[in-house]
């Protein structure tokens, strides 16, 4: 394993559109760290709600924090807005979550080891669902999971737009190839996911590299769910992937879906009750 002569540096990209809930949240995690990021970027896309405020604050609140706040008007969607977040970052390592992401309090310095080894040129990780009970153990069958697929899927290892790394020269690389519009139609991680395997770019999974992520996603109706899986199809179709071991992904979501929906539910029941 050939090792970096440095750590690497990472700057922490979250997109955000009308995230008052969780935007707290999210970057106070990133700023708890073991080993701080040199910089954390967060993109505003619009939001007409209080997310330009609260980022306002937490600039007051942590004024030696290395947070920056950027703001993407000519477009809205989360491809020009995490494009914005990529080319503004200076630092070696790019990590990109979601803004209702909570990094795990040594998720900077994991991304570190994970990049002291210049044959990975990106990375992702495994998720704990921190709004469902059981969350240990959710956590442990995201990982279980994760890891199969990584082992199935000889080719292409996807990226995970919730919990993710890549070298600052990857992006650079494959910039102009992305698709633009990938977020209306397709995952736009996995389109970039697709580009960076096709320009010879090695992605790993890297199981201490975790995140929590909000499954508010299951709050969709089946047929709004199954039209997001549905992205899966239209991602592959347009890169021309036809084979049947990455469908596991999506089969595993679609499995997933009536599990995690009756969980929520059953946990919003008992807080109501409460109250």
């Amino acid at each position: 394993m050939p090792l970096a002569d440095r750590i690497p540096t990472v700057g922490i990209v979250i997109p955000a559109y009308n995230e008052e809930d969780t935007i707290r949240a999210c970057v106070q995690a990133a700023i708890h760290q073991t080993v701080p990021a040199e910089e954390i970027i967060v993109v505003d896309n619009k939001s007409t709600d209080q997310t330009k405020a609260i980022l306002k604050k937490l600039k007051k609140e942590f004024p030696d924090a290395p947070l920056i706040v950027l703001r993407q008007d000519e477009a809205q969607g989360i491809t020009p807005t995490r494009n914005m977040g990529f080319d503004a970052v200076t630092s070696d390592i790019i990590g990109r979550i979601d803004s209702d992401s909570v990094l795990e309090p040594n998720w900077v310095e994991e991304t570190k080891k994970v990049f002291l080894n210049t044959d990975v040129h990106a990375a992702t990780g495994p998720v704990i669902y921190y709004d469902l009970p059981l969350r240990r153990y959710m956590a442990k069958a995201d990982d279980t999971a994760r890891r199969a697929i990584s082992r199935l899927v000889k080719q292409y290892h996807f990226l995970f737009g919730t919990n993710m790394a890549l070298r600052r020269e990857a992006w650079e690389a494959v910039r102009e190839d992305i698709c633009l519009d990938a977020d209306r139609e397709m995952f736009e991680d996995i389109d970039l996911s697709v580009h960076l395997y096709d320009d010879g770019f090695n992605i790993v999974y890297a199981p201490l590299m975790v995140a929590g992520m909000s499954t508010r996603r299951v709050d969709d109706s089946p047929r709004d769910f199954l039209s997001y899986v549905k992205r899966f199809d239209t991602t592959y179709n347009h890169h021309g992937l036809r084979k049947r071991v990455l469908r596991i992904p999506q089969w595993t979501y679609l499995g997933i879906y009536p599990i995690a929906k009756s969980l929520r539910w059953g946990m919003k029941l008992r807080e109501s009750i409460k109250l």
